[in-house]
């Protein structure tokens, strides 16, 4: 094992035997906060699930300054996130499992839920996060209750519900780039004990952190507004229906890159590869196809043909009725989204018209979900359902590349040449998915301490699939293609959970996972790009403990798990001939095994500390592909250590409460490619934030700080060798401001 492997064992280890000392010195009062999941679609304390689970409150949200999906990355054990796009497109690893493809129709193998409805549009799984009342990030495949798609985890959201009781909260920042951040809500009842009502939202905006060379304007900024609108009815004391409606509107910078030279100019500065050498890359010597060299290592410099928009307008609904009929409940949960997006992207990152993106999409999904679930604590506990959702995908988007290089004639006015790659490329496509399911779980009390858990789901997706490749807008017809398939599969799950005393919970568990398979919804001028490539499967097995000590002031929670895939899912970039194109296919085989630890104590009265590790491994196995062995490469974004940790200090003084925080993210190296390139790899990041403030009576004030350390965080790298360069994607840098919170 490595040295960073030896300091996560050390940091575990630490840890654990920290407790039985600081717990000595706590008061009796004084415990870890209990919390409720409903990971198996019911409520139940996060100890008494056999599930590996990190529950997030909405508290421990804001004070880690969570605003989206990406803010989740690193904060759960095995969780990593990241996007090439500044409203869009979040690609999600949960222990290394996860697809790296951009493009529309590919599903995550991690399903978002929000409200218990599925956001299967990747172009609305960006949304903000405001005005939340939990979530729990579910890590190893959920197929059984959740669906297909979540061969990786799944990520549950919840919204806060309205209540019969008036209450006001709001938050406020300002900091660095003049970043503006407000959010609050407002709800209480319409007509008591009959229907309650809730309202919030949110506004951001910045003005970047990128820094166009040629203009001195910047990019990557921040401007975007949202609005949810919440009912609860309870017409009577068995039935209530809950109706949220949300609009969420994104008008922020596409994002600005920064571009890597790679076309060695001399012969000093070629490597072994034929690719510009390591310590050449801003030596002036390495340039792209068209001569521009970049001589910056500045990450978030560069210089721009112009600033791009990103624009996302989303809109849903969300309606759960649940009718209480005594032993069991009757629950519908109905689901509508729309999403609509126009980015206009300066892809290549230099002043020469190389390469353009215009992404153009419009998803609309209607889901539908019947569940028949026993209410009380008996000896077998039960869900029953079923299953349906229409999902209708438009997209037409356009690459206009090396216009620079085109010859207009009398003959070809245009100048464009697609056989050398020269043109403006669009690859409009519907896709038309109908998804069938029906699932049951059981759960079944062999003695009062042994629980047997059985669960089944069969699932159906008929997708239409059209795609019509061409170029200079349809004048150059190159190919089109229609094809239809059903995709069908049976995921299950078998586990045994052994309550050895009110403190001790230990489960051993198989999943059968499967994630759909589908058609490739890329650019490409060749028809056998497209696919279909066949479903995901995975056999995952798992132990854990969930342990409580000291009166509950240390949680102890563990994990190991094992998974053995087949036709894993991979995304990959390869060059064909001088291009490089994309390529997505099914993997031969793939292993993955490791360990998860999460801690939670209360040394003294006010500190909370937390601490959650990974450790990992993720391999291919037997994979080739287009001529190239990937077999015992390690796959993209699966860092071998992952570490998480916070401290929080409340202390009350003859004015009020002093809070403190400190929270910490840490990743080992990882590689963003299937091949494990050196050059497309990051070493280890740790980022660091802080938070500084005072409470008065219902107010809070404070200052914050995240990436203290100014850590470069380099978000993906892709690579374009064909034409000359890598693009950097660069999250924030270090940031911070002063913040405001009020609630009653």
């Amino acid at each position: 094992m490595g040295r960073s492997g030896r300091i996560g064992l050390a940091a575990l280890a630490s840890s654990a035997l920290a407790g039985p000392v600081l717990a000595q010195a706590v008061a009796p009062d004084n415990a870890v906060q209990e919390i409720v999941v409903t990971a198996q679609k019911r409520s139940e304390n996060l100890q008494d699930v056999p599930i590996a689970i990190t529950a997030l409150t909405a508290e421990t949200l804001r004070n880690k300054g969570v605003g989206n999906l990406l803010g989740l990355s690193g904060i759960a054990p095995g969780l990593q996130i990241k996007t090439d796009d500044n409203a869009a497109n979040p690609r999600i690893f949960i222990r290394g499992v996860g697809v790296n493809d951009f493009n529309p129709s590919t599903a995550s193998a991690v399903g978002i839920y929000v409200d218990g409805i599925y956001v299967s549009s990747p172009l609305a799984q960006l949304a903000s996060f405001y005005d939340l009342q939990q979530v729990e990030v579910l890590r190893g495949p959920q197929g059984t209750l959740y669906g297909r798609n979540t061969t990786g985890g799944a990520i549950n959201v919840t919204t806060k519900k309205p209540t019969d009781e008036l209450s006001i909260d709001g938050a406020a920042e300002y900091g660095r780039f003049n970043s503006i951040d407000l959010q609050g809500g407002v709800g209480g009842p319409i007509v008591p004990g009959k229907l309650d009502a809730r309202i919030s939202g949110l506004f951001s905006k910045n003005d970047g952190y990128t820094l166009d060379r040629t203009t001195g304007q910047t990019g990557n900024n921040t401007n975007r507004w949202a609005l949810r609108g919440a009912l609860r009815w309870t017409p009577t004391e068995t039935v209530t229906d809950d109706l949220t409606v949300s609009v969420n509107q994104s008008h922020g910078g596409s994002i600005l890159a920064y571009n890597r030279s790679l076309q060695p100019n001399t012969a000093t500065a070629t490597g072994p590869d034929g690719l510009c050498a390591p310590g050449f890359y801003t030596s002036g010597q390495c340039s792209n196809v068209l001569g521009y060299a970049n001589t910056s290592k500045n990450l978030y410099q560069g210089d721009y043909q112009f600033l791009g928009r990103d624009v996302v307008k989303l809109w849903s609904v969300a309606n759960t009725l649940t009718w209480d009929l005594g032993p069991v409940s009757l629950v519908s949960v109905t689901g509508y989204q729309h999403a609509d997006r126009n980015d206009q992207e300066e892809t290549d990152a230099n002043p020469l018209p190389i390469i353009t993106a215009s992404y153009i999409a419009r998803q609309k999904t209607t889901s539908q979900e019947f569940r028949l679930q026993s209410n009380n604590k008996t000896g077998l506990r039960y869900v029953v359902g079923a299953f349906y959702s229409y999902d209708d995908l438009n997209n037409n988007s356009q690459y206009d590349i090396l216009r620079a290089l085109r010859n207009p004639t009398p003959e070809n006015p245009s100048g464009a040449d697609p056989a050398n790659s020269i043109a403006l490329f669009g690859w409009p496509l519907t896709q038309k998915t109908r998804s069938y399911a029906v699932f049951s779980q059981a759960d079944y009390d062999l003695t009062e301490k042994l629980t047997l858990t059985l669960g089944l789901r069969y699932a159906i997706d008929d997708k239409a699939f059209h795609y019509f490749s061409n170029a200079e807008n349809g004048a150059i017809p190159l190919f089109t293609f229609d094809q239809s398939k059903s995709f069908k599969s049976l995921s299950g799950r078998l586990g045994l959970q052994y309550k050895a005393t009110d403190d001790l919970l230990l489960y051993a568990s198989y999943n059968r996972g499967t994630k759909s398979g589908g058609f490739f919804s890329g650019q490409t001028t060749d028809p056998a790009d497209l696919g279909p490539y066949r479903d995901e499967k995975v056999n995952a097995y798992e132990v854990g403990a969930k342990t409580e000590f000291f009166d509950r002031r240390l949680r102890a929670n563990f994990s190991a798990f094992y998974y053995d895939y087949k036709d894993l899912q991979v995304y990959t970039a390869i060059q064909r001939g001088e291009l490089t194109v994309q390529l997505f296919t099914n993997a031969s085989a793939a292993r993955i095994y490791g360990g998860e630890a999460e801690f939670s104590a209360t040394p003294l009265k006010g500190l909370d500390l937390s601490l959650g590790v990974s450790l990992l491994h993720a391999e291919y196995r037997n994979f080739v592909s287009a001529g190239r062995d990937y077999s015992g490469n390690t796959l993209p974004s699966a860092p071998k250590l992952s570490m998480n940790g916070t401290a929080r200090y409340e202390a009350p003084v003859s004015f009020g409460t002093v809070v403190a925080q400190a929270d910490f993210t840490y990743r080992s190296s990882i590689f963003f490619d299937t091949a494990n390139t050196e050059r497309l790899s990051d070493k280890n990041r740790t980022f660091v934030n802080g938070q500084l403030g005072v409470k008065l009576a219902n107010y809070e004030f404070g200052i914050w700080g995240r990436n203290l350390f100014n850590t470069t965080n380099i978000s993906d790298i892709t690579p374009i060798p064909g034409l000359g360069f890598d693009i950097f994607s660069v999250g924030i840098p270090r940031t911070y401001g002063l913040y405001a919170r009020v609630k009653y």
